[in-house]
């Protein structure tokens, strides 16, 4: 008697099981790697992608392509989260673990096809991850005292930099990214440097503003006769509506005679009027509003040299706040002295072919600006996406202040002590040691093959300077030659290291566990709403 088939999942459903959806899995995930395999380094290429909309962006952050990327393999989408997590956490080596994670998953695969059982393998590299780690927190260098801290975060901001686009003007932006994380105060929010980006110039009329500054807004007539400097300002940062407003569509008014339609009409110019004249009697010579401010207070500021401006985005008053004190307030009722935000000097100035407002001297200064010019619009939003990376790397820099060699010197000792090591343990467990060490030697492999040098010969030098514990020995890619990147200054912070190791381990290990995939069967309708009943 034969058994009825047990029919379980809906018809049309996608179900690959087994040793071959696990090698499926590692393949998606060598070709995601494989998309951004050549940006990597300072000789790293970038990429053009043109989004639905037609928008393009050019880039070599790997983060940045991968978001951009519609990738719809499943297991493949841990590598986008991975590079994710990395920019997140650390701003900078999001290209370096993603490679990392697809190349320890490439010498696993081997193992999967001749039938060793996953779980032997995420075991063996776990321990083999924390291994490395251990060295590496052996390894790293701490620095001390503020001189050598200042030149770390510059040398490390420049090694960041040195692979993106702005890379022949690094020691500029490296300087620059350094003083403004220095004015941030000891949570270091990132929130609180400002960009702003301004087309035409060139790199160099880049600058940093020890305060605040934003585009001018819109302004109503009268705006011309408001003074556009001062000195020992106070600033009255509102978010209150200074206009007159039309009466509603559907507001009711039932008068008796024309006096009273002329009561109500005073009253409106007398509430405005009233808040004016507070304004003006706190003291207060420069008026931000996140709110409208119309014509007729822009004309009354005028008259009483006081310079206003309305619709003020939200973050350029948060940052104004925490430069120049004060409070950011909903009514006028009782603003005095004590809530008004205080700088040294106000002034307004044309930059490119737009006017900036400027605060400087800020009585806290714990805020700034970055205004970056450039010829194209992409090139300029790369240089952003470039100090972004910059600025992350010297803020973890400045909380962790330990750094390692770069430029391949710091994989290439992980890889010749996790293989010593290996060399002790018994049984195959050994055979997957080495080949998770042997996955360390792809950055310096890549790094070379982007540089257009000879892999096969840097990587023989590199390992036998390593052998005779040259512990620093890596690529110097401006020589094209092996050299000691210590001395060299290509100095990277160690948590970049430690954060790329941890993420493109486990990254490893959740697409190695994975061995089944169930793709369920899309809706008719394609996910939108059912129709009503008898539609």
């Amino acid at each position: 008697m034969m058994r009825p088939p047990i029919i379980l999942l809906k018809d049309g459903t996608e179900n690959k099981q087994g040793k071959g959806q696990i090698i499926s899995n590692i393949n998606a995930c060598q070709i995601v790697a494989d998309s951004i395999r050549t940006t990597l380094g300072p000789r790293g290429l970038d990429k053009l992608i043109v989004d639905s909309k037609g928008a393009t962006t050019i880039s070599n952050d790997g983060a940045t392509i991968l978001k951009l990327l519609d990738i719809v393999f499943p297991a493949a989408s841990t590598m986008v989260d991975i590079a994710r997590s990395q920019d997140a956490e650390v701003g900078d080596g999001t290209t370096s673990v993603v490679v990392l994670a697809a190349e320890i998953l490439k010498q696993m695969k081997p193992f999967v096809e001749d039938g060793v059982h996953p779980q032997l393998l995420i075991r063996a590299i776990g321990k083999a991850c924390e291994k490395a780690l251990k060295y590496l927190a052996d390894l790293e260098i701490k620095i001390s005292g503020a001189g050598e801290l200042r030149e770390m975060l510059v040398k490390c901001a420049a090694t960041t930099l040195s692979s993106k686009l702005v890379s022949q003007e690094r020691q500029f932006f490296a300087n620059m990214v350094v003083d403004a994380v220095n004015t941030l105060d000891v949570n270091l929010p990132l929130d609180m440097i400002g960009i702003k980006k301004v087309n035409g110039g060139n790199l160099n009329e880049s600058r940093l503003i020890k305060g605040v500054a934003f585009q001018k807004a819109f302004s109503y007539a009268g705006f011309e006769m408001q003074p556009k400097k001062y000195s020992n300002v106070k600033i009255a940062l509102l978010n209150v509506e200074l206009e007159l407003k039309a009466e509603k569509d559907n507001a009711e008014m039932r008068l008796t005679n024309v006096t009273d339609f002329q009561a109500v009409v005073d009253a409106e110019w007398n509430i405005l009027y009233d808040k004016l004249q507070k304004i003006h009697d706190s003291g207060a010579n420069v008026v931000l509003s996140k709110l409208p401010i119309g014509d007729v207070a822009t004309q009354w500021f005028a008259d009483r040299d006081m310079f206003c401006a309305g619709r003020i985005p939200q973050d350029d008053l948060d940052r104004l706040m925490a430069a120049c004190g004060g409070s950011v307030l909903t009514t006028v009722s009782q603003i005095d002295d004590s809530v008004l935000g205080k700088c040294g000097k106000f002034y307004e100035q044309q930059v490119g072919s737009e006017r900036y407002n400027f605060f400087e001297d800020c009585s806290k200064a714990q805020a700034c600006t970055l205004l970056l010019r450039g010829g194209a619009e992409q090139f300029i939003e790369e240089t952003e996406r470039s100090l972004h990376d910059a600025i992350m790397i010297v803020r973890r820099a400045k909380k962790n202040d330990s750094i390692v060699a770069g430029g391949g010197a710091i994989e290439m000792e992980l890889s010749r002590l996790v293989r010593e090591f290996a060399r002790e343990i018994e049984g195959k467990d050994q055979a997957f040691w080495m080949a998770y060490a042997q996955a360390f030697e792809v950055i310096p492999r890549q790094l070379c093959q982007n540089a257009g040098l000879d892999a096969l010969d840097i990587l023989n030098k590199l390992r036998h300077r390593h052998a005779q514990n040259e512990k620093w020995a890596g690529i110097d890619i401006h020589r094209e030659a092996v050299g000691d990147n210590l001395a060299a200054c290509v100095w990277e912070p160690s948590i970049v290291k430690r954060n790329a190791i941890t993420a493109a381990t486990e990254a490893a290990c959740l697409v190695l566990s994975i061995d089944q995939t169930v793709k369920n069967v899309r809706t008719p309708s394609g996910g939108a709403m059912p129709g009503l009943p008898g539609q």
